[in-house]
């Protein structure tokens, strides 16, 4: 019989983009207003301090994949280097950030739409877009990479305009109804710490939440033209990624409003396409969130699909969900994955919104968690085979004091998570899904014995 197995169908340009994607959270539309509120001006340094260990988290993970180009997927290498159970536990665990990922914005699709169609049912809008990415998901791998490739532009498109009137308002002096703008607004309204430590330090929890999902990269090392290639190039433009779209786009944002004028329940893109006289600027926040949410989406179907599909090659989930179609999509992995998140549209119904936040806060703790082990893995790696290390051309620079330090603030960041309330919740729910994955795993060793 064939191996069945997934094509190189990724291009450079569709890989670039989902990582620019995957580096450009819905919160930087609607929740930077709120987050803003709560840190002032030195939420820029947090939001660097992120960017910079998730850069690091990305080296490491860059560098174990292309160790060995028949890794499909970082469980491949979690199984190499860290056992069996590590890596049913690690996939498992991954699918199931994404899938309520896929459920919180799913149903924030239905919310969106009632911008435009107040009357339409919350829970329509979302089975339609779910009905179209499963189908174009379906159709090859190129056609998911065109989508995140289109959905990820209008993100960036939607930025640099942001960045371009800011500069141009900065530049002339614009007034709005706070003052003129200017860059002194960034620490003449209390300095660079107005809610003092407490405040900068509370602001990681948000600030990781954007970040959640930069990791995509590493799920395309199966189906990416070139992977040598294109991996690193993507990786290492993370740095320029964040500078620009976050720091950038947050620094023009409180150069024009004072960090204390930005209203924290509305976009501060509304804020300031509306300040230059555009009156469609509430539509068109509107169409960039809701296309990233899309995305989020679409990255939802796709990164559950191909762990499921890692999973049953290791024989960690059905074998039926190995196999691909004609067209080399792991198709039945696909409709499973589609089923799960369909359960977003039912919940609708019968669950308050609560019950999302609460899934979300879980899932980042879970993401936390992703990371740490593809760490501990390239430490692992760099111990066991230290011939195969040397060969690498693509390394994690100041190996191992960036082991160390990404491990420390990943600590760091759970430890926030405990000291606000709507978080700290996750905390205890967390450790269920470890045991409850746990315990699937020792019975179903114990059926194979």
């Amino acid at each position: 019989m064939q191996e069945e197995t997934l094509t190189r169908g990724l291009k450079n340009r569709h890989v670039q983009l989902m990582a620019i994607g995957g580096a450009i959270g819905t919160g930087l539309f609607l929740g930077a207003g709120k987050t803003i509120q709560l840190t002032g001006p030195s939420i820029l340094l947090a939001y660097i301090i992120t960017g910079v260990v998730l850069f690091l988290i990305m080296r490491a993970l860059g560098e174990l994949l292309l160790s060995n180009l028949q890794y499909h997927s970082f469980v491949d290498f979690v199984r190499d280097y860290l056992g069996n159970m590590a890596a049913f536990i690690t996939g498992w665990t991954y699918w199931f950030c994404w899938i309520s990922i896929a459920m919180a914005d799913i149903t924030a699709v239905g919310l969106y739409t009632q911008f435009w169609f107040p009357n339409v049912p919350q829970w329509m809008p979302g089975l339609i877009a779910l009905v179209i990415l499963l189908g174009m998901n379906l159709a090859t791998v190129k056609l998911f990479g065109e989508m995140e490739f289109w959905f990820a532009l209008i993100k960036v498109i939607a930025i640099l305009a942001l960045i371009v009137v800011g500069l141009y308002m900065i530049f002339t002096g614009f007034t709005t109804d706070q003052g003129a703008a200017s860059f002194t607004n960034l620490w003449s309204h209390g300095g660079w710490f107005p809610n003092g430590m407490h405040g900068f330090i509370i602001s990681f929890q948000m600030v990781v939440f954007a970040f959640v999902g930069m990791e995509l990269v590493g799920l395309t090392a199966g189906e990416t033209e070139n992977p040598e290639k294109v991996i690193p190039k993507a990786i290492n433009q993370i740095p320029i990624r964040v500078l620009l779209f976050y720091v950038g786009a947050l620094l023009i944002i409180m150069s024009i409003y004072p960090w204390n004028a930005i209203v924290p329940t509305e976009s501060p893109f509304v804020q300031v396409f509306a300040a230059v006289g555009i009156a469609a600027a509430a539509g068109v926040v509107n169409f960039v969130v809701l296309t990233s949410a899309a995305s989020a989406c679409n990255s939802a179907i796709f990164s559950t699909s191909r762990m499921v599909y890692s999973m049953a090659k290791d024989r960690n989930a059905p074998e039926s969900f190995a196999r691909v179609n004609n067209r080399k999509v792991p198709a039945n992995a696909l409709f499973f994955s589609t089923v799960v998140i369909f359960i977003a549209i039912v919940l609708n119904y019968i669950m308050p919104e609560g019950v999302f936040t609460l899934v979300t806060s879980v899932s980042t703790v879970c993401f936390i968690f992703v990371w740490g082990i593809m760490v501990i893995c390239h430490l692992r790696y760099k111990r066991t085979q230290p011939d195969l290390a040397r060969q690498s051309r693509f390394r994690l620079p100041l190996y191992p004091f960036s082991n160390i330090f990404i491990l420390v603030f990943l600590t760091f960041v759970v430890i926030v998570l405990a000291l606000a309330d709507d978080t700290r919740v996750a905390l205890f729910v967390t450790p269920v899904w470890f045991l409850i994955v746990s315990v699937i795993y020792m019975i179903k060793k114990r059926a194979k014995q």
